[in-house]
């Protein structure tokens, strides 16, 4: 399995200007790679790169919007004619908007999809086509514990995650074959903006310098999924392994309230 350098080119990060995008640029920048940042608010991604000054490698700003399909395709043209192969990309851009009740299917749900996997989708159209002529690369693609399996208040958010790992696991055996790497990254909770809306308890909630390091130590060990903290993720994992009478049951119990 190939597993990135900083020698080998730059990294491209989604999702940069807040959270765990935000948190993993930095990162990276202090083990020497040169990151191509992106997101939609260009005044953040600066302020990213400036923080970045000092470190081993660097941050670029590269403004962009993830749902823009022929935009993602003409921003890594770009990245890579100014700054080298992308070697290593985190696809992480995403977002979670609280289910509406009466509202299934409604803006708030077509608006995580949207980003959660046509974001995703419209970043791995080019990764793949430019690091599979290559026959080298690494992409991880940012998911969640919550896409394991049914959880109250995470019908869209969760489903979203849960078609992400599904798409990942079937293009793994086509990456397999021409030599790339292919990730998934599936978080607990980690404190970031979009976990500060939450009103309900948050077990094992995870500092974000703590997230960052855990998920770039992940691409550095390689694997194909990058599962933390694992006192979550491997009790969620095994909840999904019992019968639907049991699951539903012991998961309504353990959530009752929440």
């Amino acid at each position: 399995m190939y597993r990135v350098s900083p020698a080998d080119g730059v990294a491209w990060v989604t999702g940069a200007s807040s959270g765990i995008g935000r948190g993993v640029c930095l990162e990276l920048a202090r083990r020497g790679y040169t990151v191509a940042a992106t997101a939609r608010r260009a005044p953040e991604l600066e302020e990213l790169a400036l923080e970045a000054q000092g470190l081993a490698g660097r941050v670029i700003p590269v403004p962009g919007d993830v749902i823009d399909r022929a935009g993602m395709e003409a921003l890594v043209a770009c990245v890579e004619a100014e700054h080298g192969p992308i070697a290593l990309a985190f696809l992480n851009a995403g977002t979670y908007v609280p289910d509406a009740a009466g509202d299934l299917g409604g803006e708030g749900f077509q608006k995580t999809f949207e980003l959660n996997v046509g974001g995703a989708t419209n970043c791995l159209a080019p990764l793949v086509s430019r690091m599979g002529a290559r026959r080298k690369g690494q992409i991880a693609v940012n998911a969640s514990v919550a896409g394991y399996g049914g959880l109250p208040r995470s019908i869209a958010y969760g489903a979203s995650k849960s078609a992400i790992i599904v798409m990942c696991e079937s293009l793994k055996f086509d990456l397999d074959r021409s030599g790339v790497t292919l990730q998934i990254v599936c978080p607990g909770f980690v404190k970031t903006p979009l976990t500060d809306k939450n009103t309900f308890p948050m077990p094992f909630l995870l500092e974000l310098d703590d997230a960052s390091r855990r998920i770039c130590d992940g691409f550095a060990r390689g694997g194909f999924e990058i599962a933390f903290p694992r006192r979550l993720a491997w009790p969620l994992k095994a909840l999904n392994m019992l019968p639907y009478g049991l699951y539903f049951k012991f998961v309504g119990w353990a959530t009752r309230g929440s």
